[in-house]
């Protein structure tokens, strides 16, 4: 299945979970990857066999902070030197953020802002320039269930995820003419396979209560969604929001 044939998709955060999971994923259906993330990639040598594997023409990984506007500038430019276009993002930085306004430093409050909701709009800034002149393109970025319910304490990194949601809704309004389409991608509770199998009886109870389903998703149940949004599946979709989730509530 090659939803993804031929597509240049840079996924941010790429080393997290989601990120792993997406770069296996996304490869396996065809695309060409950009990946970046703060930490080395020889911290994860499942992702560099991968690199090997399919070689630099398939797969190319940059260190970099998203939050820092010159090192998103040279992802981009990276990006087009590197295979001349682009054709969807995938964004999944952020910072949490969990402790009630009181208690709450504007050191920390900035912190989660910057790392979620800044990191979106610096990327999403630059990239759509790129993605106009590949004749239009997908950009998911990734928000949270967090975002909508209310957690206790989860002040900074819940408003900066509702944020995300909006922003990205304006970011679909103001590019549809250009061939842009962007969408939400909101997950619930998700983690790697491994994790999820070494959940505790307390947590699995917790996880039951929460959820219809009652199970955690996988980070490849969230991508299944994700690779949708990126593929020309999804034509006729933007400023949408995807919740995948089991049904949180």
């Amino acid at each position: 299945m090659n939803m993804l044939q031929d597509k240049v998709i840079l996924i941010t955060g790429c080393l997290g979970s989601l990120g792993r999971s997406a770069i296996e994923m996304f490869l396996e259906r065809g695309a060409t990857i950009y990946g970046c993330d703060r930490v080395p990639l020889d911290k994860y040598p499942d992702i560099e066999l991968l690199q090997e594997q399919y070689g630099e023409l398939r797969m190319k990984y940059r260190q970099a902070d998203m939050c820092v506007e010159d090192e998103v500038k040279a992802v981009i430019s990276d990006v087009d030197r590197s295979f001349g276009r682009l054709d969807g993002t995938y964004h999944n930085v952020y910072t949490n953020g969990w402790k009630p306004v009181v208690e709450m430093s504007l050191e920390e409050w900035d912190s989660s802002i910057r790392g979620t909701l800044t990191s979106t709009f610096l990327l999403n800034k630059y990239a759509i320039p790129l993605l106009i002149r590949s004749g239009g393109g997908s950009i998911v970025n990734t928000s949270s269930i967090l975002g909508q319910i209310v957690s206790k304490g989860c002040l900074a990194y819940g408003a900066a995820k509702a944020g995300v949601d909006q922003m990205t809704r304006v970011v679909a309004a103001d590019y549809a003419e250009v061939g842009i389409r962007a969408n939400v991608l909101v997950p619930g509770d998700f983690d790697a396979k491994e994790l999820i199998e070494r959940q505790t009886d307390q947590q699995i109870a917790t996880i039951k209560q929460n959820s219809w389903m009652g199970r955690s998703g996988s980070a490849d149940e969230v991508n299944e969604v994700a690779a949708f949004l990126l593929s020309d599946a999804s034509s006729y979709v933007t400023g949408s929001r995807y919740q995948v989730d089991g049904g949180f509530h």
